[in-house]
């Protein structure tokens, strides 16, 4: 009669194993597969950590499939999908076999656990809302603890509604005495797991004026047409008034720099009609029309370049 663990000893034991595509089919086969007794572990996992053996890392893996699925279950309240869920908790569960040491005392199956369920935590964190709704380690703690007790505190209650239901003055003063925080702490996340997601497009066809998100999210400034009128402005108030001026006669030139080029260290500006009046021995109504003349001479350059 073959060994109980002889099917793991294949050359690729994940051959064994069929891909996630098929969840049910996959939650069955690793359900099939037999577990290592303590003397079969600490075998493995010394030809891994000595010689790198791949077949008794896959043996290792191989044993503990069944653990990812069942830590996999705790989560499913979270509206994502169980073989995602899996898929991270293998990550996890790959991750505790390279470093697992059979010499610490300890079965691979408590040492995993912590791997599993941090890659598991990850993946959640970071795909249930677009937003992170937990950034620091302790945040993190207090957002799957008071899940989980607000689950226990709302029975009856569908999973994925849980966190939409607010807690009672009573329950916040209980969950921050028992977790060991400050209930201000408990109520921002509470704030947080409570909020609703909202679409960054509008979601109806209605003609009228949408106040979605994208309305005001939407960054003009590298928009191409905007782009070009900033570069034709930027060019125009350059290269462009420079070629203006050089159609100008000196005199003319002189008032439109004075009125409206040149800055004093007082930014008081240039100077006054007056003061140019006195200046070309003129009235100050005739510097007036020279600048408007001159304005309108420097208008038509700019159109033409």
């Amino acid at each position: 009669m073959s060994h109980p663990t002889a099917a793991l000893t294949v050359r690729d034991p994940w051959a064994l194993v069929p891909s996630l595509g098929n969840l049910d089919a996959y939650i069955s086969a690793v359900n099939r597969l037999p577990l290592l007794t303590a003397e079969e572990e600490a075998s493995s996992a010394r030809k891994l950590r000595e010689s790198g053996d791949l077949d008794a890392a896959g043996r290792l893996v191989m044993s503990h499939l069944r653990l990812v699925v069942s830590i996999s279950r705790q989560y499913l309240g979270y509206g994502l999908p169980q073989g995602d869920l899996i898929q991270e908790g293998n990550v996890g569960l790959m991750k505790a076999v390279k470093r697992f040491d059979p010499d610490q005392g300890v079965r691979l199956v408590s040492y995993a656990m912590h791997w599993i369920k941090a890659e598991i935590h990850e993946y959640i964190l970071k795909n249930w809302r677009m937003v992170k709704v937990a950034t620091t380690k302790a945040q993190r703690k207090l957002f799957f603890n008071l899940r989980s007790m607000k689950h226990s505190m709302k029975e009856g209650v569908a999973d994925d509604q849980t966190h939409r239901m607010s807690l009672t003055e009573a329950q916040l003063e209980q969950v921050a005495t028992t977790l060991n925080v400050k209930r201000e702490e408990v109520l921002e996340m509470e704030t947080r797991l409570s909020g609703g997601d909202v679409a960054l497009e509008p979601q109806t066809d209605d003609d009228g004026e949408s106040y979605a998100p994208i309305a005001y999210l939407a960054d003009e400034s590298q928009e191409p047409t905007r782009v070009l009128e900033s570069q034709a402005r930027d060019a125009m108030a350059g290269d462009g008034i420079a070629r203006a001026l050089e159609t100008l006669d000196p005199r003319s030139r002189r008032i439109v720099e004075e009125r409206w080029l040149k800055v004093n260290d007082d930014s008081s500006g240039g100077m006054t009609l007056h003061e140019l009046a006195a200046e070309y021995g003129v009235s100050a109504e005739r510097i007036r029309q020279i600048e408007v003349a001159a304005m309108k001479k420097m208008k038509k350059a700019l159109v033409e370049a």
